[in-house]
C-alpha cells in the first residue's frame, strides 16, 4: 500500500468516525431531552442506589410504581435519633392526569411524591404532651429533639420507608434541567411540584408572637423520655402550632402553591413550611392500616387547629 492510498483510507475512516460521533451525540441529546420530560411515561433504574421507579399514563391517571429508594446518596441509617434501616418498598401512586383545582385547602399527611418515587411527608408523628392539657406536634426541622434527619432533610420510618421532610439538594441535582425551576414531583391532586434554585417564591408563614403557658411537658419514644420546659418561653417554630399563615406575606398560598405561566404548581422551599401541608385540588389521601380515622385521636394525628397556641402577646 502506497502513501497516497493509506492517506485516503485514513481520511475516509476519520470522516465516517466524526459523522458517527455527531449522530451519537445527537442521539444522546435527544435521549436526555426525553428523560428530562417527566410529564410523560418514564422509568428510573439506578443500579448504584437501587432505585426502581416507573411512571405510566393510564387513562386519567399517572400511575407511579416504585420501590421508594432515592436515586441519590443518603445518610447512614440507623443513626442517632432514628434507629430504622432504609429498605425497598412496594408502592403504587395514582395521580390525576388532569388535576381539578378547588381553591379549598385540605390538609394532607403525604402531599406528594418525588419523581424518584420517594414521598414527601413534611410533618411528623412526634408529640410533646403536657400535664396542663396541651399536645404539641413536633416539627421535623427544629433543634429540640433529634429525629435523625440526614443532609437531605429526610429520614426513615419504622417500615424502612425513606421520605423527605424538606428540600434535598441531592434530589434537586438529580433532576436539575439547568432552569431556575426544577421539576421534583407530583402532588396527590395532580399538580406538579417544583423548587426554585434562586428562591424566587417566598412562603407566607411566620412564627406567632406568643408565649407558652403549658406546664409539665414530656416528649417520649420507646428509647427515651425528655422533660420539656415550655412555660413562659416564646414560640420559636419547634411545633406546628407555632406557625401561622398570613395571606400576602409572601408569594405562595397556604399550601405553598402559586400560579406560574397560567398553571398552578406547588413549591418546595428552603424556609417553613418547606413542603406544603395541604392541597388545593381534589385528591384521595392514602390511609395507613395502623392509622385511626381523623378525629379519633392516636399518636401522629394532627392536633386541632390552634391547639398549643397558648397565649399571644
Amino acid at each position: 500500500m502506497n502513501y497516497k492510498t493509506a492517506l485516503l483510507i485514513a481520511l475516509i475512516i476519520l470522516f465516517y468516525g466524526c459523522h458517527a460521533q455527531k449522530n451519537n451525540t445527537a442521539t444522546e441529546q435527544k435521549t436526555t431531552e426525553i428523560a428530562n420530560n417527566y410529564f410523560g411515561n418514564y422509568s428510573i433504574n439506578d443500579a448504584q442506589y437501587g432505585t426502581q421507579t416507573t411512571l405510566a399514563i393510564d387513562g386519567d391517571y399517572r400511575v407511579i410504581t416504585t420501590n421508594a429508594l432515592p436515586n441519590h446518596a443518603t445518610g447512614e441509617y440507623p443513626r442517632k435519633g432514628n434507629p430504622n434501616t432504609i429498605s425497598a418498598q412496594n408502592k403504587t401512586y395514582r395521580i390525576p392526569l388532569k388535576p381539578s383545582f378547588t381553591g379549598v385547602a385540605k390538609w394532607a399527611r403525604e402531599p406528594g411524591v418525588a419523581l424518584n418515587g420517594v414521598k414527601f411527608e413534611p410533618e411528623t408523628a412526634e408529640m410533646v404532651i403536657c400535664d396542663s392539657g396541651e399536645n404539641f406536634k413536633v416539627e421535623a426541622v427544629q433543634d429540640l429533639i433529634n429525629l435523625g434527619l440526614d443532609f437531605n432533610n429526610a429520614h426513615v420510618q419504622p417500615t424502612g420507608e425513606y421520605h423527605y421532610h424538606g428540600i434535598s439538594e441531592a434530589l434537586v441535582e438529580a433532576f436539575d434541567s439547568r432552569e431556575d425551576l426544577v421539576h421534583l414531583g407530583f402532588a396527590k391532586d395532580g399538580f406538579p411540584i417544583y423548587y426554585s434554585k434562586s428562591g424566587a417564591f417566598k412562603p407566607s408563614f411566620q412564627i406567632i408572637d406568643g408565649i407558652y403557658s403549658a406546664t409539665d411537658c414530656t416528649y417520649s419514644n420507646p428509647k427515651n423520655t425528655l422533660d420539656v420546659e415550655l412555660e413562659n418561653n416564646e414560640f420559636d417554630g419547634t411545633f406546628v402550632s407555632d406557625w401561622e399563615y398570613v395571606k400576602g406575606l409572601g408569594d405562595l398560598d397556604e399550601c405553598n402553591g402559586v400560579y406560574v405561566n397560567g398553571g398552578y404548581v406547588y413549591m418546595v422551599t428552603d424556609s417553613y413550611p418547606y413542603v406544603g401541608r395541604c392541597l388545593m385540588g381534589e385528591f384521595e389521601e392514602e390511609r395507613h392500616p395502623a392509622e385511626p380515622p381523623p378525629g379519633q385521636g392516636g399518636r401522629g394525628q394532627r392536633p386541632p387547629r390552634g391547639q398549643g397556641q397558648n397565649q399571644r402577646r
